[in-house]
């Protein structure tokens, strides 16, 4: 039992009474698929891929790599935290049309609050804010996306995603305080990888 239950919004009840209505299960089945980008056994393998090939191959992108690998390490710890601290009801288990329509079950039934997925990707994108605006939209954009996928299969209340998103971008920041990051690397980063 956790030590606190937080309640969904009127707003999330909303949202998630308005999804479960138009839920399809094309549609469903599609972000359901999508949604695994934001998962934290696949980002923690890319990272981990990422430090060793930078360290391996002696990168100037090896400070980056270290500090996306130690931020993937800390979101991914932080929402199991988080969840034993707080209980609030999954979306997907106050609706039975919703899954009629294609909805799928997620997680444990009291692990709404937060959204790990999410918190991944706020740390990533606030991550790729030193990044040139052609890196920098798409990652953010990528980031957006697949927080949604959260709320599109009713794994999460609105106000979940956006939550992780946000505790996301301050462990990310705070991390940077251990790291350095980006350190020397801001401007080869800043311009794509060019020296300047």
């Amino acid at each position: 039992m956790a030590l606190f239950r937080i309640p969904p919004t009127s707003i999330d009840r909303r949202v998630a009474q308005r999804i479960a209505a138009t839920a399809r299960p094309v549609p469903e089945g599609i972000e359901k698929t999508l949604t695994w980008g934001a998962d934290e056994h696949l980002l923690l393998a890319c990272a981990a891929t990422a430090w060793i090939a930078t360290t391996a191959f002696r990168s100037p992108l090896r400070p980056a790599a270290r500090h996306l690998l130690i931020v993937v390490a800390t979101t991914a710890a932080a929402p199991h935290v988080l969840k034993t601290t707080f209980d609030q009801v999954r979306p997907d288990r106050t609706t039975v049309k919703g899954h009629l329509h294609g909805i799928p079950i997620s997680g444990d039934s009291m692990d709404a609050f937060p959204s790990g997925h999410a918190l991944h990707m706020g740390a990533l994108a606030s991550a790729a804010t030193v990044l040139s605006p052609r890196y920098k939209i798409p990652i953010w954009g990528a980031a957006l996306g697949l927080s949604a996928t959260r709320i599109a299969i009713l794994a999460h209340w609105v106000s979940d995603v956006v939550a992780g998103f946000a505790i996301g971008i301050v462990l990310e920041r705070t991390v940077r305080r251990f790291t350095g990051y980006p350190g020397k690397t801001r401007c080869d980063i800043a311009a794509g990888g060019r020296t300047t």
